[in-house]
């Protein structure tokens, strides 16, 4: 299942210190340093409920280094929300986040062991559930799922505008 936009695959990311480079003691570091970067190389975080917001907390970091802070509640809430539905419906023990960016666009990814499709359902005013994939594609630009040979990437792509 794709989204809006196939499954084309970015450009390799650029380097985040050559973006925006940050103070030694600033917390964006910080979290960077000790939880992995995930602009670098995939972050593995364990599949538990609590794991949604250190992946925010990590997102929000790559974003500020990047000098995106525009963009980091939309990040924010869409990381949460596929955070959730790897934790909620996969049963896996990890997942990965992996973030890139590349001219005119950030992409994020969630990668988990299933190969079972989210579902992109039809949401009505009372729904209490079942909104993820519908904020994905309504505050996304472009979205989709990659199958891999062993699991799949989820992920959404925001435009930004290049320093």
């Amino acid at each position: 299942m794709a989204g809006r936009g196939g499954s084309e695959q970015p450009q390799r990311a650029e380097p985040a210190a050559v973006v925006a480079p940050l103070l030694p003691d600033d917390p964006a570091v910080g979290v960077l340093d000790l939880l992995g970067d995930p602009s670098v190389r995939e972050v593995h975080l364990t599949s538990r409920p609590e794991s949604a917001s250190t992946a925010r907390r990590l997102a929000l970091s790559v974003i500020r280094v990047w000098g995106l802070g525009s963009h980091a509640d939309t990040v924010e809430l869409l990381v949460s929300e596929l955070v959730g539905n790897a934790v909620r419906h996969t049963g896996a023990r990890t997942f990965g986040l992996r973030m890139q960016r590349r001219r005119g666009w950030v992409r994020i990814e969630v990668r988990d062991p299933s190969r079972a499709l989210p579902c992109l359902l039809p949401v009505r005013d009372l729904d209490v559930s079942g909104r993820g994939l519908f904020l994905v594609d309504t505050l996304s630009d472009r979205w989709g799922v990659d199958l891999q040979p062993r699991g799949k990437t989820t992920w959404f792509e925001l435009r930004v505008a290049d320093h």
